[in-house]
């Protein structure tokens, strides 16, 4: 199972290191490890950046923000960081940090190394030749949940997290704080974002239950056994770990969630395997995350609804820094297509209900 592994490639143009000055900042913390660095990077994912280095023998994993980013708040290391520190003994699935750096003259940027985790990452497109059969596909949605569930109810004070978020007035911050983000990132006029704003607005439940959230919690952020796909041994991408409202994390993983029956455009938003035979709907997620922790689910949609279009927020934003100029990524050119299809299934679910 190793051939499925993630695997990194050559690093993307403009996006490079400065491996002179970043060998010498690694000596001086790795100090008995001998030869050259050598730096690669991992081709997915569209916000902070990952590499994988050999510093000789020794693999690490360093994670820095996207060049050119303005939004400050989506990319703190330091925060990331801290997090991790401490969260890595309470979760198992979070990654054990050694160092961060907070000097812009090493790379440009601040930074943290991490331990790799070797592993599967599964995406809307599965590695050609993985036995994937319904079976595997209904056990692997379970546990998918089941670790979600796990998270949910680490004890976030006894980690000593407590002071990472502010759970009272969440949501409504929550709403406020993404359109304001989408209309400084605006770079077209789409006729539902006004709808959707109102309609959340108007919406907002209260929170009843408050834990540790991932905020980005979907397939191909979790890393899964080479010997068995079904088991979860590493999860990722922890930038927007915050306290926060259990069912807006569920919510996230909703809207990252395609049904087989979706139209062909929601089928192409999908982040994982989620649409084969086998796998749980979306329904049947918000079902079963309830049985096992009790949640009322009954205001999912407006969970949903928002999950997609904070996620639309995020698509656009990235797709800014394209449209400026500041990053050169043709990967970027097509998401004005992939933001108005967030949209219209956002406000499908606000006007219908149905997740």
């Amino acid at each position: 199972m190793a051939n499925f592994f993630d695997q990194p490639t050559a690093i993307r143009p403009g996006e490079e290191l400065d491996t002179v000055k970043l060998e010498a900042y690694l000596r001086g913390h790795f100090e008995k490890v001998e030869g050259p660095l050598q730096v690669r990077q991992y081709p997915s994912g569209h916000s902070n950046l990952t590499y994988l280095l050999h510093l000789g023998d020794r693999e690490l994993v360093l994670r820095r923000p996207p060049f050119g980013s303005k939004v400050k708040s989506a990319h703190d290391m330091g925060r990331e960081y801290r997090v991790l520190s401490k969260l890595h003994a309470a979760y198992a699935p979070a990654p054990k940090v050694f160092l961060y750096c907070d000097d812009d003259s090493v790379i440009g940027a601040p930074f943290y190394v991490m331990e790799p985790i070797h592993g599967i990452i599964l995406r809307s497109k599965l590695p050609g030749g993985l036995d994937f059969p319904a079976e595997t596909a209904r056990q692997l949605s379970e546990s998918f949940l089941d670790n979600l569930v796990s998270l949910h109810r680490v004890d976030y004070a006894a980690a000593g997290l407590a002071d990472l978020g502010r759970p009272q007035g969440y949501l409504e911050r929550q709403v406020r704080g993404w359109i304001e983000r989408y209309y400084g990132s605006k770079t077209h006029d789409y006729v539902e974002v006004e709808k959707i704003a109102s309609w959340m607005q108007e919406h907002t439940p209260s929170t009843s239950a408050v834990s540790l959230i991932h905020n980005d919690y979907k397939y191909d952020n979790v890393i899964l056994d080479g010997n068995d796909i079904t088991k979860i041994i590493g999860v990722l991408d922890w930038e927007m770990c915050t306290i926060g409202d259990s069912l807006a994390d569920l919510g996230t993983t909703l809207a990252y969630w395609a049904d087989r029956t979706d139209p062909e455009d929601m089928q192409q938003n999908g982040w994982g395997p989620t649409a084969r035979p086998g796998s749980f709907t979306r329904a049947e997620v918000a079902h079963y995350y309830a049985q096992k922790t009790g949640c009322d689910v009954s205001q999912i949609g407006f969970y949903l609804t928002f999950a997609r279009f904070k996620l639309a927020v995020i698509v656009q934003q990235i797709y800014f820094r394209y449209h400026q100029g500041i990053t050169k990524d043709e990967r970027f050119a097509s998401m004005p297509a992939t933001v108005r299809s967030l949209l219209q299934s956002a406000l499908l679910c606000a006007q219908t209900g149905r997740i």
